[in-house]
């Protein structure tokens, strides 16, 4: 019994919109991922590199792994951009775009899938592999398949899609000199040799002889140093580590710190790595809010109060200096503080002494006090609203902690950390970034500073789909590719700027036409759903919209040609 033959490939328009040649900024993208055309020789010079270097096995596990990464990448597009299409035509996006990418050209003879129950078994005859074509020029015909890398892509891109381990294997390579090749794919437990196949995707012997090193080297720092990462801060920019050398510089000392810096730095998180990194960690770290409790309560709650200190003292209360002892007592927005409380926040400083509100008895007080604003205590105190004294009291060693968008290179491994905890505080998988998200994130200037990034990812993670990445419009709505150029039907360049669409005859159309822009709208619509034979996610992905947004357009024009 013969096999039904299967239907060609679908058409790819929808994927070729998806590349973006952005020719002014130097940059491609592929929906949220940067790409980069690279000369296939260069890729080869590569191989020959490690080849020569690491050894055939090590080589083929590299390249194998690298296409493995990309495979899965591109798996997170399929059900996104053809979410509506059968499944044959949803599964088609990953050879399509090994095809548009380049790769090889891609022919399918064999395709059956079950997404309930994991079945897969495909098969697929390879020309022009890139990979076969630079390793034979460089080491001559071969007697084992060469396509590693795409091999790896065809396993990544089906293991993601179909959500368990599918790995494929090259039956007859270019390479050898046979006259194409030939893939076959299905479940890592359905091959005989699943050992042997499966190793070539595992980081072994090398790369994790590295990996062994490495881990070994990080235990012996910490045996050595076991306190250098308890503050839990994170950053490498410059201007990071410049004030987080202040902060080890302070820690050991009983200085009075002063953290200064905009809203939503961190200034906190500052205050809390400087008392786990000095000799009173073990003490307690007590934060207050200065702006945060009303002016009539804000001494009491420093300083403590007596029984019938004030109306509704029924007993004696310790003040916050108290609960500090022998700790860290944290002072934010110390700007805020009315003078009366400045007065009396000096005699403890210089003292080390509070007077609980109603009482005639001092106490003493060990208490490292750090204190934090945003504010510009030098005009503040110009202007009378901060006591000079007590400024240059606590004006000894300052600390600016520089904004966010002074710090571009902590933005990425602040969002990771972010994703991780919020991933794990809402009970989801840990979403990645797309690498538009990752740019995304650099060139936001950040008016809320971290405090923003963190509302902004936390968004992110609660609104994250499973198998699918963070893109740039999911961290900031409304966003859009920068201008540049995209793929025709043809296989060329073509600038999609709206500076570049005819406008002006455009208009002169519309006049005449008489409908406005409303028949305009409406005559598209129903020229997109003729053209696509009454498929609306088709018609959808002609216009550029979702199939909901369609459905919402059509139907709100026909309630406006029935109420007409």
């Amino acid at each position: 019994m013969t096999r039904p033959e299967l239907p060609p490939l679908p058409a790819d328009a929808d994927l070729r919109k998806l590349i973006h040649f952005s020719a002014s900024d130097g940059r491609i993208w592929l929906a949220g991922q940067r790409m980069v055309l690279i000369h296939a020789a260069a890729l080869g010079a590569l191989r020959r590199e490690l080849m020569e270097s690491v050894g055939p096995v090590e080589t083929r596990r590299i390249f194998t792994r690298a296409g493995f990464a990309a495979g899965e990448r591109d798996a997170n597009l399929a059900r996104e951009i053809r979410g509506n299409a059968s499944l044959y035509e949803m599964f088609a996006v990953g050879p399509q775009l090994h095809m548009l990418e380049g790769a090889v050209q891609v022919t399918p003879i064999r395709f059956e899938a079950d997404p309930d129950t994991g079945r897969f078994y495909g098969e697929y005859r390879w020309e022009h592999s890139w990979e076969a074509e630079v390793h034979k020029r460089s080491f001559g015909p071969q007697t084992q398949p060469v396509c590693w890398m795409l091999i790896g892509y065809a396993s990544g891109y089906t293991s993601a899609f179909m959500g368990r381990t599918i790995l494929f294997k090259e039956t007859s390579c270019s390479g050898m000199n046979d006259a194409h090749c030939h893939i076959v794919g299905k479940p890592l437990d359905e091959w005989p040799d699943a050992a042997e196949l499966s190793s070539w995707f595992k980081a072994d012997s090398l790369l994790n002889t590295i990996r062994d090193l490495q881990t070994e080297v990080e235990s012996l720092r910490l045996e050595i140093a076991p306190d250098a990462d308890k503050t839990r801060l994170i950053g490498r920019s410059p201007a990071f580590l410049a004030a987080y050398d202040l902060l080890q510089m302070a820690a050991p000392t009983r200085v009075t710190v002063l953290l200064t810096g905009e809203t939503g730095v961190g200034k906190e998180r500052f205050a809390r790595a400087l008392h786990a990194l000095s000799p009173r960690a073990s003490g307690p770290f007590v934060a207050v809010n200065c702006a945060a409790i009303p002016h009539a309560l804000i001494e009491s709650e420093l300083f403590g109060a007596e029984k019938g200190a004030y109306t509704g003292s029924q007993a004696a209360r310790a003040g916050r200096f108290e609960r500090a002892e022998g700790g860290t007592l944290f002072l934010d927005e110390i700007g805020e503080l009315p003078l009366e409380v400045q007065a009396k926040l000096l005699r403890v400083i210089q003292e080390g002494e509070v007077e609980r509100l109603g009482s005639t008895n001092n106490r003493k007080v060990d208490v490292r006090l750090v204190a934090a604003t945003n504010q510009d205590l030098a005009r503040a105190v110009q202007d009378g609203r901060f006591r000079a004294d007590l400024y240059y009291r606590i004006n000894v060693y300052p600390v600016i902690i520089p904004p966010l968008r002074a710090r571009r290179d902590d933005i990425e491994p602040l969002a990771q950390a972010m994703l991780e905890r919020f991933a794990s505080l809402h009970g989801k998988p840990v979403p990645a970034l797309t690498d538009h998200a990752c740019e995304a994130l650099r060139e936001y200037a950040w008016p809320g500073n971290v405090r923003e990034l963190e509302n902004i990812v936390e968004r992110a993670v609660i609104l994250s789909r499973p198998n699918r990445e963070v893109d740039s419009k999911d961290l900031f709505p409304g966003m859009i590719l920068p201008e540049g150029a995209t793929i025709d039907r043809k296989g060329q360049i073509q600038e999609s700027r709206a500076a570049h669409f005819d406008c002006h005859a455009l208009l002169d159309r519309l006049q005449d036409y008489g409908g406005g822009l409303e028949g305009l709208e409406r005559a598209l619509l129903h020229e997109a759903v003729d053209r696509a034979n009454g498929n609306l996610s088709a018609a959808a992905r002609l216009l550029g919209i979702t199939r909901p947004q369609l459905s919402y357009r059509l139907g709100r024009k026909q309630n406006q040609e029935d109420q007409a």
